[in-house]
């Protein structure tokens, strides 16, 4: 009874002892480099003062114990990312983002439960890890010429050439798109049909591709559309002058013919006076492109004119 009251004492100083010396290392740092002796016994080491925030930290001192007794350790300002072993010394961890920063004034005491060592104070700083920035992804490629003018009247299309370096499915985008054109998000084409009525400079058409992170336009472009050319035409008309007057008897004074024409069956309005009696054609140069509507009269020497022959019709296009 009397022998454990005794091993229960000396545990009890012991712990005193070692949180004491810890506490007198504190206030009265040794004056030898790195380590400090009480009779024999010596800690000793160099602790890593910095570690990078998300790497491993550890430092484990070396002690020369020349009695086999059982080590005790004890730390003092011990960071609060870091882990430390009563049997060893030990002090480990691995600090976060959050704890980046100055942990100052440690110190490792150990103690055989006669004497006391101390390390001397040390620092550890958490430096915040570096940010590898990754390289952007390639943005789209985009390629080709456009027309820059159309006709009024005829097609226009244009589809330009694109890949992707990522190998990713491309979307497509315009700017300025032209009234008389539509668009095509899946492949880029513009195509259309402008009228005679929408001609000039349609300006600014920017085409662009994006995969989804990435994107990139063509250089901006202009239509422009014109009026078509003028179509012009000719029409061959084959005159046979009339012989008879419209009561059965001879038509002696005969002069000539009037050709009458204009783009309306109810309105010719242009005439053409062919003299002569005898039978021949007529030839009409520079009709513009439309329908075309012509008849012919016969009149006398004494002024008077017949009927129209039947109407006659003829497109130009």
């Amino acid at each position: 009874m009397y022998g454990y009251s005794l091993m229960h004492v000396q545990r009890l100083r012991l712990r005193a002892c070692a949180l004491l010396i810890v506490a007198c290392a504190l206030a009265a740092p040794s004056t030898y480099a790195g380590q400090r002796n009480f009779r024999n016994l010596s800690i000793s080491g160099t602790p890593p003062t910095s570690v990078t925030a998300g790497q491993s930290y550890t430092f484990t001192p070396s002690v020369n114990a020349p009695r086999s007794r059982t080590l005790v350790y004890a730390i003092a300002n011990q960071p609060a990312w870091a882990s430390f072993s009563t049997a060893t010394g030990q002090l480990s961890g691995t600090p976060g983002a959050t704890s980046v920063g100055t942990y100052s004034n440690i110190v490792i005491a150990v103690s055989d439960g006669t004497n006391t060592a101390t390390l001397n104070p040390f620092s550890v700083q958490v430096v915040a890890a570096s940010t590898t920035l990754s390289a952007p992804a390639p943005a789209p490629i985009l390629s080709g010429t456009p027309p820059t003018s159309v006709v009024a009247g005829s097609a226009y299309s244009f589809q330009p050439t694109a890949s992707d370096p990522s190998g990713l499915t491309l979307s497509f985008s315009v700017q300025n798109l032209p009234a008389w054109a539509a668009f095509s998000i899946a492949s880029g084409q513009i195509y259309g049909t402008p009228t005679s009525t929408q001609t000039g400079t349609y300006a600014n058409i920017v085409i662009s591709a994006s995969d989804g992170t990435t994107a990139s336009s063509m250089p901006a472009f202009s239509v422009t559309v014109t009026s078509p050319p003028a179509v012009t035409g000719t029409a061959v008309l084959s005159l046979t002058p009339p012989t008879q007057n419209t009561d059965g008897s001879a038509l002696t004074n005969l002069a000539g013919m009037h050709i009458y024409y204009g783009n309306s069956a109810s309105s010719m309005t242009q005439m053409i006076d062919v003299p002569g009696t005898a039978p021949t054609s007529y030839t009409l140069s520079n009709l513009a492109s439309g329908s075309w509507y012509f008849a012919a009269t016969a009149y006398t020497t004494d002024g008077l004119e017949s009927s129209p022959s039947p109407t006659q019709s003829k497109t130009i296009s």
